[in-house]
């Protein structure tokens, strides 16, 4: 396969590749981090393509040319203005507007909407019409890491393609050839804490999640023997990652709980807290880390809506409520 190819995807490819007739409209899903976003950009390149081979776009014509300086007047790329948000339904009402012009090349139109679950009611209303019949020759690809979450009448209009999950091994490989540098344990840790998407893996290195993480495990087993506070853990965490760290505490709470209705040992999350989770377990009732999570999941969505919260406040709270589980219930 030509170069670029993520070796999980290999397969896929040559079915998508090899299509005589490319449907108008496909939803390309699966979990984030696993190399759907690389799918749909080599595959809007190749149905650009004035020279197309079954193994990818020529990158040699025009129209690959004029992609790859990203000045293309044939393709449209739909996300959100801003990382977590909405997209709104004034920027599916411009997109509806290219599916109706005619391809100024003489080819095709592409469009590549990302993440499609991001679009509100009415801009996933606003869709429809051009789904069910896109103007000319035009191709519609959306990324979905959630299709539960989309219309049944978006999903209904699309070709919908299940893209593959590596396994560990092809994932680890990967890693590996993109982070040389690091230890194969550290590449264990990396894609462990990406849920094992290694695009993800490598976004979370590229933000120094592995130092973050031994700072904030640290942080939390010191919490817990009273050799740290609340507050000074507050301040020292205040410059990380808040959706990280939620995402984290979410986790951990949810694993507390699992142990103390399993008691299974072999599951009990990362090396790193198993140990904490395990004490956890033993000390708190699960009506207090039920609670727990129902604010730690209300306040997580508050991070990713991006309200204007305090943060040395809201971090002080998350650890004054983690440190009241090992005290009486």
């Amino acid at each position: 396969m030509a170069e670029g190819i993520l070796s999980w995807q290999t397969d896929l490819w040559r079915l998508l590749a090899g299509r005589q007739q490319h449907a108008h409209a496909y939803l390309l899903h699966g979990p984030a981090g696993i190399g759907k976003r690389a799918l749909a950009e080599r595959l809007m390149a190749l149905l650009l393509c004035q020279q197309p081979a079954p193994s990818g776009a020529c990158g040699q014509c025009k129209s690959c040319m004029l992609l790859a300086a990203q000045t293309h007047p044939d393709h449209y790329i739909l996300e959100p203005e801003e990382a977590d948000k909405a997209i709104r339904v004034d920027q599916v009402r411009q997109l509806v507007g290219f599916v109706s012009q005619t391809a100024q090349l003489g080819g095709r139109k592409v469009v590549l909407l990302e993440p499609a679950e991001a679009m509100n009611l009415n801009a996933a209303n606003a869709l429809l019409k051009s789904l069910e019949e896109p103007a000319g020759n035009t191709v519609l690809l959306l990324i979905s890491h959630q299709p539960s979450r989309l219309l049944p009448t978006i999903k209904s209009r699309c070709v919908q393609q299940s893209c593959p999950l590596p396994v560990r091994q092809q994932s680890l490989d990967w890693l590996a050839g993109k982070l040389p540098e690091l230890s194969a344990a550290q590449r264990e840790e990396l894609l462990t804490l990406a849920a094992d998407s290694p695009l993800a893996a490598l976004k979370l290195h590229a933000v120094g999640v592995l130092e973050m993480r031994v700072q904030v495990v640290d942080g939390v087993k010191k919490l817990l023997k009273r050799q740290q506070s609340p507050s000074q853990l507050a301040e020292a965490w205040n410059p990380l990652s808040l959706i990280l760290l939620f995402d984290w505490f979410c986790e951990w709470a949810h694993l507390i709980l699992r142990f103390q209705m399993t008691g299974d040992e072999e599951e009990p999350g990362a090396a790193d807290m198993q140990k904490v989770i395990q004490y956890l377990a033993q000390k708190t009732s699960p009506a207090k880390l039920l609670a727990l999570q129902d604010w730690l999941l209300a306040h997580r969505q508050k991070v990713l809506g991006k309200a204007n919260l305090n943060r040395v406040l809201l971090l002080e709270a998350l650890l004054v409520q983690w440190a009241s589980l090992s005290g009486p219930s």
